[in-house]
């Protein structure tokens, strides 16, 4: 009697492929091609990871504003050894834009930088964005070009972003100007006329004779772009405020927010684009270097005076030969790589996770928290939203914490002090998904051009 032949495994059936799925690969290109463009065209693409990078840039700078405060007239005042004139030799020379150039005032000076201060401040709240985007540029721009020997590689990413953001819709969420859209929603769906802005033209009119004024005594610097841009922006916003007042619903109305999201997802891919440029460029130069080629490029700024704010912490790192190659090995692998792994998600995140971790290292290690605070400011546009999403939940829950914990705030529900909606965990609505369909989001998610699109609100 013959053995029995053994019954091969079941053979698993592949994962089950959606209809829609399915629909989409038998899809026309034109189908699709029009699918593409209506998604580029309809709406604002990355809005969590354009506020991230917005907290980030504005954060970095007012930091570094206020660090700088006590030294501001040597850096970048009266009392700087690269004076005025030679500033405005300079300036004249290769055609840079600088309001500090406008009179060597200790006044005008002062004025300046606490404005650059408070327009930091505020686009890190998102109130009033797209003004203080402009005025954050402006800042930055005059402040940097007033004495370009004070600045590092940090100050250059700045200096780039400050321009960007100009063009963004970056408070989408995460801004004052997203929880004022949001109020008006609700009182458009109640039918009430939506909050009269009064602050919006209160800003606008002096920007408009500071502008007219510049242009009039060629105060803009040399380069054609700027002035354009500036009075693009300032233009434009009356426009959008004349069509929101008197026509909202009209297709001039969605005209201008199929431009506005265009500017938005090119700006985004620029600054993608930037990002990769900064990293391969840096990454492909170390490998050109002997001490990057024999893995000893670190040991040197760990032995130096000027980089070492932790000189026990350096002198333990630089002892370990091992770990010097590694760390040093290991940042020209990330930077070289990292702009391959964009076409896969899984490997692009665990690389942005190390590269992270590494301008940390730099902070800690060779005493440069802004250049650090800059690059991670940079890597968050390609932070995934579920990540940012689960961020801002955690951020909100303890944000009520905290305030529940204040005097005066009771914590029992109905009572003062307690909010008049009920949330449920991750502070999600209970009474319906969370707003603008991103689940865990407490911040309004704003469509059309709401929430700090304009120079006027």
């Amino acid at each position: 009697m013959s053995a029995p032949v053994p019954t091969p495994p079941p053979v698993p059936n592949p994962a089950p492929v959606s209809a829609s799925t399915r629909a989409r690969a038998r899809e026309p290109f034109d189908r699709r091609l029009a699918r593409a463009v209506q998604t580029v065209t309809g709406r604002s693409l990355g809005p969590y990871q354009s506020a991230i990078v917005r907290i980030g840039f504005s954060l970095t700078w007012l930091l570094f504003l206020l660090r700088e405060l006590p030294h501001r007239h040597e850096l970048y005042g009266p009392d700087s050894p690269w004076h005025w004139d030679l500033a405005r030799r300079l300036t004249e020379g290769n055609e840079a834009f600088s309001v500090l150039m406008w009179t060597d005032s200790t006044v005008w000076f002062e004025a300046v930088y606490a404005l650059t201060l408070l327009s930091a401040a505020a686009l890190m709240l998102g109130w009033r964005t797209r003004t203080m985007s402009v005025l954050f540029m402006v800042g930055v721009l005059s402040v940097q070009n007033r004495s370009i020997f004070m600045g590092d590689g940090g100050d250059n990413v700045v200096h780039l972003m400050a321009i960007y953001l100009v063009l963004t819709r970056c408070a989408q969420v995460w801004s004052l100007d997203a929880r004022r859209a949001a109020r008006n929603a609700q009182r458009a769906a109640e039918g009430l006329p939506p909050l009269r802005d009064i602050v919006g033209p209160v800003l606008w009119a002096p920007l408009g004779y500071v502008l007219v004024t510049a242009t009039a005594m060629d105060g803009l610097g040399g380069t054609w772009w700027l002035p354009t841009l500036l009075w693009i922006l300032w233009l434009s916003a009356a426009v959008w405020w004349a069509v929101d007042r008197y026509a909202p619903r009209s297709e001039f109305r969605t005209l201008l927010d199929v431009l506005a999201n265009l500017a938005h997802n090119a700006t985004l891919v620029v600054i993608m684009a930037e990002v990769c440029l900064i990293y391969a460029t840096a990454g492909w130069y170390k490998i050109q270097g002997s001490r990057w080629q024999d893995g000893t490029a670190l040991y040197y700024p760990l032995n130096l005076d000027y980089f070492t704010p932790w000189p026990a912490l350096s002198d333990i790192l630089g002892a370990s030969g091992l770990m010097v190659m590694v760390l040093t090995y290991g940042t020209v692998i990330v930077q070289v790589a990292f702009p391959f792994t964009l076409f896969n998600r899984r490997v692009k995140n665990v690389l942005l996770a190390v590269m992270i971790c590494e301008h940390a290292g730099i902070a800690l290690l060779l005493g440069l928290p802004f250049f650090s605070m800059a690059m991670i400011a940079a890597d968050a546009v390609f932070l995934p939203t579920a990540f940012l999403v689960w961020l801002g939940a955690r951020a909100t829950i303890g944000r009520r914490r905290l305030l529940s914990r204040l005097p005066g705030r009771s914590r029992t529900p109905g009572k003062p002090g307690t909010p008049t909606r009920a949330d449920g965990p991750y502070g999600r609505p209970a009474d319906g998904p969370a707003q603008g369909g991103h689940g865990g989001s407490d911040e309004p998610r704003l469509q059309g051009g709401g929430g700090g699109h304009t120079l006027v609100g």
